[in-house]
Parts: structure tokens; C-alpha cells; sequence
């Protein structure tokens, strides 16, 4: 049974080429799929060759993945909310170049960590520097959405409260081209509980009051090795963390999550293909 309102995938190899990445992402019998477009831990990569901008379109054409349930992923050395000038406009250059590959894909999102204050400034400052970062790179470019991450809080990472999304999105000023994504084990590290039926809802509706369901983009769907409000990232795979196979069967469930994608960036990608027909089978039709 194909369920044609939920779009999961996982965060697939671009090793080769980008254009792998719509292959590998058909054999594990997706409908969407996050990828790198470049090596995540360099600062400088080699532009794309247009050889693989041609494939990278073709491959996906043939597997019929639409650009709106594609997630492509920037760097993890990027901070657009980084203290000081020198490491922030380095990241801000490099999320240009994130957002300019994007564009030449063809594709319509760009996924980020919304960046950390490294001790050096306060919070609100640091969520400052991050609109101003992302209004920046939205005036040098065209038809991709920045889409935040939340995260667990980790160190002195900013987005692991709903409120800090708020205020980045706040002080955007192209509303059109903002966006959220959500991972389930940042939420549940954060502090949001999601696995008992009260926890969930509250939730998402406190999502919706303080950030707005409109701007929720897409999903890293991921079980969690550590507890509750721990703010430790560390995912699981689907059903064998702490969050259990219950949360997921409700969340397969919510027609919120219809028409978006819905990644897994679970550690075990041997078990992808699985838990993807295991989500399915758990949909009620």
C-alpha cells in the first residue's frame, strides 16, 4: 500500500557525486531524501561540475522526487550566529555558497543548525546574528528556503526552545523563505516530551502557538539515546531508543506531517529501508 501524503526518506550518501544520492535514496525504497552537497567537513569544496547538476535533475526526475521533499544539508562547521567577525563571516560565506549549489540543483530548501554563542555572547544576541545572517544570504539568492534546525541545546548551541526559533523567524524579513524543520530526539532532549499522549499534543500545539505550523518544513524523524531534557544529541534508531515504537506509530498517524519530508538520520542505515516499510505499515488507511 502506498500512502501518497507521507514523503520519508533518510539522510542518504552523496559519496561519488550528488547525483548518487537520488539512487541511493530509490533503494532504500524512499519518496524523499536529505543529502550534503558537499563534503560537510570542509570549509571550501569544489564547485558542482555540470555534469552532476545534470544528473543529480536527471536521477531525480526518473525516481519522481520532487525538489519539495528533497533536504539538502549545510555544513556542520557553519555558525551563522558565531561571536566573532572572523568566524562569522566565514560561515556566512559558506552558507552563500550551500544556498547558491541549491539553486543550481534546482532545489528549494537548505537545511541548518541555527548556530551557537560559544559562551561569548548572550543568547539574544546570538539569535540575532543568526536573522541577520540568513537576511544576508536571502538577498543574494532566489528561490530556496532557509530552514532552521531545532536542536537539543547541546553545549552552547542555540534552538532548543521553540521561542528561539520564534524570535530568529521574528527578525527574518522574507517571511516567504523561512522555515523550520523539527527532529523528534532534539525536541525530546530539549525537553519536550513527545511520548505520552498530554506531551505530544502540548507539544505541537505550543509549536504552533509560539512558532506557527506554517513555517514547519520538513522533519528529522530519530529515536534518542539519552533522556529526556538530558539536551544531549545522540540518535537511535526507530523504536529502540528511549521514545519507543508507540511515539512513532502515533506520528506516522498526524495528518500535520502529510506533504512534507520526513527524514530519518537514524545511526544504523543497514535498518533504513526497514523502518521505512515499518512507518508505512503503521499508517491506518
Amino acid at each position: 500500500m502506498t500512502n501518497h501524503h507521507k514523503y520519508i526518506g533518510a539522510h542518504v550518501s552523496a559519496s561519488g557525486g550528488v547525483e548518487n544520492a537520488p539512487l541511493n535514496a530509490a533503494a532504500i525504497g524512499a519518496n524523499a531524501f536529505a543529502l550534503f552537497t558537499k563534503n560537510q567537513r570542509q570549509w571550501i569544496a569544489k564547485p558542482l561540475a555540470a555534469e552532476s547538476i545534470n544528473l543529480f535533475r536527471e536521477n531525480c526526475n526518473k525516481f519522481n522526487f520532487k525538489p519539495e521533499f528533497i533536504l539538502p544539508h549545510d555544513s556542520y562547521l557553519i555558525n551563522l550566529g558565531h561571536p566573532q567577525n572572523e568566524g562569522l563571516e566565514k560561515s556566512r560565506m559558506a552558507f552563500l555558497d550551500e544556498m547558491q549549489r541549491c539553486e543550481q540543483l534546482g532545489l528549494t530548501m537548505l537545511n541548518f543548525h541555527p548556530g551557537s554563542h560559544l559562551n561569548e555572547v548572550s543568547e539574544d544576541k546570538c539569535l540575532r546574528t543568526i536573522a541577520e545572517s540568513i537576511n544576508q544570504v536571502l538577498d543574494k539568492t532566489r528561490g530556496v528556503t532557509a530552514v532552521i534546525e531545532n536542536t537539543s541545546g547541546q553545549g552552547s548551541n542555540v534552538g532548543n526552545r521553540f521561542e528561539h526559533l520564534a524570535a530568529i523567524i521574528h527578525q527574518v524579513e522574507d517571511k516567504t523563505r523561512i522555515g523550520v524543520c523539527i527532529d523528534t530526539c532534539h525536541t525530546y532532549t530539549a525537553g519536550y516530551d513527545l511520548t505520552t499522549e498530554l506531551g505530544y499534543q502540548q507539544t505541537w500545539n505550543e509549536f504552533d502557538r509560539i512558532v506557527g505550523s506554517i513555517y514547519l518544513k520538513a522533519i528529522h524523524l530519530n529515536d534518542s539515546k539519552k533522556a529526556l531534557g538530558s539536551r544531549v544529541d545522540r540518535h537511535d534508531n526507530i523504536g529502540e531508543g528511549l521514545m519507543g515504537s508507540n511515539f512513532f506509530a502515533k506520528f506516522i498517524n498526524d495528518s500535520r506531517f502529510n506533504h512534507i519530508p520526513i527524514i530519518l538520520e537514524t545511526p544504523d542505515e543497514s535498518k533504513w529501508a526497514s523502518e521505512i516499510d515499518w512507518l508505512r505499515s503503521q499508517i491506518n488507511s
